[in-house]
């Protein structure tokens, strides 16, 4: 379980939901089941309209991705690297084949795979980048679900504003007087659930969702640093170090990226002088 991202959600909520008793002498006021189904019901109608059904159903287990503390488990795909690497570089490639299999990033085992079967660079390359390019682009089409979603419920949220509003005006006189309270709640309820909707779980997700992509991204040209200096018949102590350097080196872009203005992290290059 993520922590971090539960105790974020859960605060940010409480927060909210603190503010309202601390200001309100009637709670029961800001939950407004219509609203919520307006602004609910009409983001999920327009997400279905913007994207297939199969990619909206997604979102569930995205958001299930979100909550879990997934590790990258770099170190561990450093290590049995430079053990297969150790295997071909003695030229035990039989026993480099057996360690190959028990291999459990599927990336590293499909780059190892090509270099022990005798793959050019350039083949070697071209799988690996272009599988790269497409972890990468459906993870941030995974993020853009959630970036809709925060567009789309801001929006209902003003709907939900104007319907208020107009049965308001229609009840504004001394028969229907009582009805004005009770659309007025519906004009500014909405509103308030499509903010805190859009700012406090879909925008946030999407950024979750793309930082992870980056870090995954990051890992992922590691490997591939790693296995082009097998390939290169390097010894397994310098493509230790070199992944060690790479490592290093990513995760302080990535941080330095998280208190930028927005740049993203340059993945694409090794620290090391090619």
């Amino acid at each position: 379980m993520n922590l971090t991202t539960l105790i974020g959600i859960l605060s940010g909520f409480g927060i909210v939901i603190g503010a309202i008793f601390l200001s309100s002498n009637n709670v029961a006021d800001y939950f407004n089941l219509p609203s919520l189904f307006l602004v609910l019901g009409g983001t999920i109608a327009a997400t279905l309209i913007s994207y297939p059904l199969n990619e909206v159903l997604r979102v569930f287990r995205i958001f299930a991705i979100v909550l879990r503390n997934e590790r990258l488990y770099a170190e561990r795909d450093i290590a049995e690297l430079v053990e297969v690497a150790k295997l071909k570089f003695q030229g035990e490639i039989n026993r480099a084949d057996e360690k190959l299999s028990r291999i459990k990033n599927p990336f590293l085992r499909t780059g190892t795979q090509m270099v022990l079967d005798g793959a050019t660079n350039e083949d070697i390359m071209t799988l690996l980048q272009w599988r790269i390019g497409r972890m990468r682009a459906q993870e941030r089409a995974e993020a853009q679900i959630f970036r809709t979603m925060a567009t789309f419920a801001p929006a209902f949220g003003m709907l939900g504003t104007l319907l208020g509003l107009i049965n308001m005006l229609h009840a504004m006189d001394a028969a229907h007087f009582a009805e004005i309270g009770t659309n007025m709640a519906l004009a500014l309820i909405t509103t308030l659930y499509g903010i805190l909707l859009a700012n406090m779980l879909f925008k946030p997700i999407a950024l979750k969702l793309e930082r992870r992509t980056e870090q995954r991204v990051m890992v992922m040209n590691m490997m591939v640093e790693g296995v082009m200096l097998m390939q290169q018949q390097r010894s397994p102590a310098f493509i230790r170090e070199t992944l060690q350097s790479f490592l290093a080196h990513s995760e302080d872009e990535l941080r330095e990226t998280s208190h930028s203005n927005g740049k993203r992290p340059a993945t694409g290059r090794s620290p090391r002088t090619r």
